[in-house]
């Protein structure tokens, strides 16, 4: 049935073009900051949109902002591009079938595309209607561990922002309830001292033996921690190959996790003694590097109402028949747990039977507990923010899989990524249309920043990588 909203109008006749968009990014995945030619798709298609263009914001060569329209309040919306590391799968098949290198994990070819689609939309609302206002789009980079947004809110990129706007590919539908972990990854660098390791053993100081201990130290402090915290590593440098030398130079990554900032920051400093106590009982020493950092999310009823508003009218996606026949094959490729699991993240009853999600979920549901972070959660705290989860994928779809990549070019996921784009508009526009509303969720932002300030986790001596283009 043809819609009779007009910003819903405007959406389906970019349909075409933004298909388009979300192609030639998931047909060149690139990993954090280096994604140029994602960013290049982004830049021009906002040129091509009649946008006012400023590309490195934030001295990140692969972030762009595109802004149309003056004066009244400044919308936000919020799109990513970026993808992960060996996910790089055949589009549309239904078994795993690696094409190598990168590819679209999290959906977020979708992600950006969706969020242009709205944006633009929006920008051509405000010019036939005379509404003051103006809509900017932030294509933001390096989401998945870079921390791109939080840099580029310590920038000050959202300092005139007067709310924000964003989604992500889902295999349900329904407001996002705003809960994430902040979190903040640390590597620890243990220099201790070289020695023939059977001929004169007491000579060295192992740095291996004083990051095994800093780990052993931090799996008895997690009996000790908040059930919702998390601590998890990875060795960067094990200090080489040969056994017969003692390692003089080792390098851990931690990757800690909390539920708030707060929380974070004396998690740190309880890592932080750990690491110091190893270096202590080895006779090494240790040197500390924030690689990156993100905040918690933080909610704004008064834009969630006003988001859940805009999901009721529309309703969920129109999928087909087509797209459950290929959601079902994807579904015998996951266990009932994997499905299972879709439905208690947004504590939901679990409906094994459905393959794709016909239905939005309500905005009174049970919060869920939330094990993930995103550097969303910096922006949430610059300015309100709401975020959206739209099905594109078939029900159960873990992210970070090929099951996602394999739907990353399908129907579904072309009928989510421009409901996503009808959701945001239409959200974007209550609060241009409702001067109130939008008073409303900026005091119940303040409030809560009056309780807990905003403190970035990035140090500010901590820079965005730059990583050069690949030849």
């Amino acid at each position: 049935m043809k819609n009779t909203d007009r910003i819903w109008d405007l959406v389906e006749e970019r349909r075409a073009t933004y298909r388009a968009l979300a192609d030639r990014v998931y047909e060149t995945p690139e990993i954090a900051y280096t994604e140029y030619a994602s960013c290049d798709a982004h830049e021009e298609q906002l040129r091509a949109a009649g946008a006012r263009v400023e590309r490195g914001v934030a001295g990140i060569p692969t972030a762009v902002v595109g802004e149309w329209g003056g004066g009244g309040p400044v919308i936000a919306i919020l799109g990513e591009y970026d993808a992960l590391p060996e996910l790089g799968q055949e589009p549309g098949v239904a078994e795993e079938r690696p094409t190598g290198g990168p590819g679209h994990g999290c959906g977020h070819n979708l992600l950006g595309s969706a969020a242009m689609m709205a944006a633009s939309a929006l920008a051509d609302w405000l010019k036939e209607t005379g509404t003051p206002g103006t809509v900017r789009y932030y294509g933001c980079p390096a989401e998945e561990g870079g921390a791109a947004k939080t840099f580029m809110v310590r920038a000050g990129l959202f300092k005139d922002v007067d709310a924000a706007i964003t989604w992500h590919p889902a295999s349900l539908n329904g407001v996002d309830d705003a809960v994430s972990l902040a979190n903040t990854r640390i590597d620890y660098t243990f220099y201790g001292r070289a020695a023939h390791a059977a001929a004169a053993p007491e000579l060295g100081r192992s740095a291996l033996d004083a990051v095994e201990l800093m780990n052993i130290g931090v799996n008895y402090m997690r009996e000790h921690i908040p059930d919702d915290a998390r601590v998890h590593y990875a060795y960067l440098d094990a200090g080489g190959v040969a056994p017969n030398v003692v390692q003089a130079k080792a390098t851990v990554r931690q990757l800690i996790r909390a539920r708030d900032l707060p929380g974070l920051r004396d998690l740190i400093a309880r890592v932080n003694k750990i690491a110091d106590g190893a270096a202590l009982m080895t006779e090494t020493r240790v040197e500390r590097r924030v690689v990156s950092g993100v905040s918690n999310l933080m909610g704004n009823t008064v834009m969630s109402r006003v988001m859940q508003a805009a999901f009721d009218r529309l309703g969920a996606p129109p999928f087909d028949a087509d797209d459950r026949a290929f959601a079902e094959k994807i579904r015998a490729t996951l266990t009932p747990d994997h499905i299972a699991a879709a439905f208690r993240e947004m504590r939901l009853p679990v409906r094994a039977d459905l393959p794709l999600a016909d239905f939005v979920a309500p905005l009174d549901r049970p919060s869920s507990t939330g094990g993930g972070s995103t550097d969303v959660g910096d922006v949430s705290w610059a300015v309100p923010l709401v975020e959206a989860r739209v099905a594109t994928c078939a029900l159960g779809t873990p992210f970070h899989t090929w099951q996602l990549t394999a739907q990353g070019k399908s129907g579904m996921a072309y009928k989510g990524m421009e409901h996503a784009a009808k959701v945001m508009a239409a959200t974007a526009r209550t609060l241009f249309e409702q001067p109130d509303t939008l008073a409303a969720a900026k005091a119940e932002h303040a409030a809560r920043l009056a309780v807990t300030p905003y403190v970035c986790p990035m140090p500010d001596e901590v820079k965005p990588p730059l990583r050069p283009r690949a030849a």
